[in-house]
This record gives C-alpha cells, structure tokens and sequence, in this order.
C-alpha cells in the first residue's frame, strides 16, 4: 500500500499510487499520517482506480447545518459525531437506483459489529423528510437516516454535482441494476410515489465520511457519479469495525 489513509483523503490514496499517496502525505503532514492505523493493507487487493483526490475536508465548515429525521426534527450536523466515531454515507436522491441498492446493503451490517467497535452509521439524503420512512422500508434499512434538503452540508464539504465518468473507473459491486433497468425502476417508483417530485437534486453526487468523536475526519470520499460508492467493507474497515460482511450472495460474516 506505501502509507496509511490520510484523514481526509479520497480513493485515490488507497489505490497503491506512490505519487498520489505522496501527495496525500504533504498535504496534510507526516504527523497525522503516522497517527492513523495501518488498516488500509487489506483493502488495497483489488483497487485499480486512478482518482482525483478530495480536497481536505473541513467540518467545521458544515458543523452547524440542520439535519431533519423522519418525523421533521432538526438536529446540528456536529451532533452525529461529538461523541462516537461515525460513518456518515450521503447518497445522491433517494430515487437514485444505485443509492437505493448501496444502501440495500448498508442494512445488512450487523448492527452487533458496529456496536462492538462503538461505531455508527448514518445515511443522509437530500429529499424532504417524509421521503425517508418509505427509504429505509424500500431499503430495510434500520440505522439512522437523516435529510439535508437545503444540501447545506453537501455544498459547505465540496461534493460534486453533475457526473464525471471516467474509464478506469470499476462500478460499485453493491449495485445490481443495468443503467437502462435502473432508471427504468426509479422513473417508476417516481410515478407511484404519493407525492410525485424526484426526491432530492438530481445532479447533486454523494459520498462517505469517517469522522469523531469531535470534528477529527479519518477518511473522505466524494462519488464522481452514481457508481462511485465506496465498497462497504472498506468503509468497516477503516472504521475498524472488527467484522466484514460477504455481499456475493447473502450476508455472512467476515472476521478480520
């Protein structure tokens, strides 16, 4: 691998690129390179994407946007994370079908391996907050789900809008779905939802944070398009959640 994840950094520091994690290195200071856990080792095996890095990530920035549960509750963003690490994925729009199967799989971690390493995981949109009980239903996602409708946060860290693809991209291994399939399912679930409307900014990409307690960021990811999740077991890993789930067929418990 050649060094450990820097706190902030993209894909692109984990794919083995010596220029890259070069750079990722004097950005933001051997000090903190050294401070964070080799856990990258085993999630380099198969990471062949040559990526744009995120610029560093600045919570504080954002600390203060409001953030809407499922009964239309505010919260402060800096709530998530004051006391406990959290792995925070933001998904595109919640008619996304590549966000819906990615989150399909989130709900099959096991919520005694998060618990074990004192780990939580949230899922934020960018709908209005009644689009996110028929979410997680569709999804069987049971962990918390938060909206930001005014893409506050999206917009104050740098996320992307509008898709960038790029050939040496590999797709999500959590998304099943064709391209023409799965728009086809979102143009549907648009048109028998009881409020017709497209469920957050079409253009707006998502990504995942690694961050806490306090505002300490470990990793960052910003998605380049709808295919460009992090795999899920590299997110429990650098989590250093003790347990991986195998997604090939049905979950099954991985211990690393």
């Amino acid at each position: 691998m050649g060094g450990n994840v820097q706190s902030g950094c993209s894909f692109s520091s984990l794919n083995g690129n010596s220029q890259n994690n070069t750079q990722c290195r004097e950005a933001r200071g051997e000090k903190m390179a050294a401070t964070v856990p080799p856990v990258t080792r085993q999630i380099t095996k198969d990471s062949h994407r040559n990526k744009t890095e995120n610029p560093p990530v600045d919570l504080q920035e954002a600390e203060d946007c409001l953030i809407y549960d499922r009964h239309g509750v505010s919260i402060p963003f800096k709530s998530l994370y004051q006391d406990r690490k959290v792995i925070i994925v933001f998904v595109r729009n919640f008619l996304c079908y590549s966000c819906k199967e990615y989150v399909e799989d989130l709900s099959k971690i096991p919520q005694k391996a998060l618990e074990d390493a004192a780990v939580k995981l949230v899922v934020i949109g960018q709908s209005s907050h009644h689009h996110i009980e028929p979410f997680c239903l569709l999804t069987g996602y049971s962990y918390e789900m938060y909206v930001d409708p005014e893409r506050c946060i999206y917009q104050k860290l740098g996320m992307k809008r509008e898709e960038t693809f790029t050939e040496s991209a590999n797709p999500s291994p959590h998304v099943k779905s064709g391209l023409l399939m799965g728009q086809l399912k979102s143009i549907w679930r648009a048109m028998t939802s009881p409020a017709f409307d497209f469920q957050g900014d079409m253009y707006q990409q998502g990504g995942a944070l690694i961050v806490g307690p306090g505002s300490q960021v470990h990793f960052c990811h910003f998605d380049m398009n709808r295919l460009d999740h992090i795999p899920i077991n590299w997110l429990l890993q650098l989590a250093e959640v003790g347990e991986t789930v195998d997604f090939s067929n049905k979950p099954k418990i991985l211990h690393v």
